[in-house]
């Protein structure tokens, strides 16, 4: 009798880790499910956010073609690539002064033309120049 519970000890045992095993296999596969889920939600919400911005620039295109043809039609004389450069300069302008607004911002423009180059280790010389005269 005594080898019997012994027996049948060991095969509950044997049954728990099988159990275990089990449940340790189905955990893993919900886990595995639930990132794909997330990574699938986190896709989606990507492209949605893509097409927002598709739609806002086309927006701005349609914005901006119906200013320069109209701007071109009441004032004789200027060319679309004429009102294409003052809308530029306009939003020069206009991101300077976001940029100056912010107490906090500290951004440095530096032209990157194949000229500037030149001109910025010039600039740059002459400013160390004149600081150490200083």
């Amino acid at each position: 009798m005594y080898l019997s519970s012994i027996s049948e000890l060991f095969l509950s045992i044997i049954e728990t880790a099988a159990r275990l095993r089990l449940a340790a296999t189905e955990k893993a596969e919900a886990e595995k499910i639930l990132q794909i889920k997330r990574a699938e939600g986190d896709a989606e919400s990507k492209y949605l956010a893509g097409l927002g911005i598709a739609r806002q620039r086309q927006a701005i295109v349609d914005g901006l073609r119906d200013s320069v043809l109209a701007f071109s039609e009441n004032v004789p004389g200027t060319s679309a690539k004429d009102v294409m450069d003052m809308v530029l300069v306009t939003q020069y302008f206009d991101t300077m002064k976001e940029i100056g607004a912010s107490s906090k911002s500290s951004s440095v423009f530096i032209p990157h033309g194949p000229g500037a180059v030149r001109d910025i280790a010039a600039q740059i010389r002459d400013g160390q120049l004149q600081a150490s005269l200083l």
